[in-house]
């Protein structure tokens, strides 16, 4: 019965965490600051398939996926594919330089508060998130999908980013209209 329970009440949190944003939607304005002052603003790459991944400079996980993101760019720079990244965990604006350099990053990744990204993701500011965060936006500057700290989605992340990148890329959906959440990864 505890057992039961136990699952009912994380069937009951997920289900709340999926409810939160609309999918697809169109991208709003996000700005990417950069340890030397500048911006690089998303509606700069508008007509871009885009990748946007949200991480924290101290999470392993975080880690990871910046360096399948890398290969990933590399791949598909050609096919009209960008990868940005944004930092934003508290120390973010002083460790996002050590951060690329120690990942050799081949994207623009920079840094943002929580409230940016949180509004971005459309997560109120005070439900738990998890991180990474991957957030798919079409070549017409629709968010398709987003996966927020999804152990499904990163246990496969490199075939799973490919196939999300490819059904936009084919002019399809990304992926159903739902945002996937789960447990931490910190």
């Amino acid at each position: 019965m505890r057992t039961l329970v136990s699952f009912l009440a994380a069937l009951t949190l997920a289900t709340s965490l999926a409810a939160g944003a609309t999918l697809p939607r169109k991208a709003p304005e996000f700005v990417i600051q950069s340890p030397d002052g500048k911006q690089t603003l998303l509606t700069s790459y508008k007509g871009k398939t885009i990748v946007m991944a949200f991480m924290f400079t101290t999470c392993p996980h975080c880690q990871n996926t910046a360096k399948v993101l890398s290969v990933v760019q590399t791949e598909y720079a050609a096919k009209g594919v960008q990868i940005l990244g944004t930092t934003f965990d508290k120390d973010a604006p002083l460790q996002v330089l050590q951060f690329n350099k120690m990942l050799g990053l081949n994207f623009p990744c920079g840094f943002s508060t929580p409230r940016n990204v949180l509004q971005f993701l459309q997560i109120p500011e005070n439900d738990p998130y998890f991180v990474p965060g991957l957030v798919f936006i079409d070549k017409n500057f629709n968010i398709r999908s987003q996966y927020i700290g999804d152990e499904k989605f990163l246990d496969k992340q490199e075939v799973n980013i490919r196939t999300e990148i490819d059904k936009m890329l084919k002019g399809g959906t990304a992926a159903p209209a739902a945002v996937k959440k789960s447990a931490p990864k910190q």
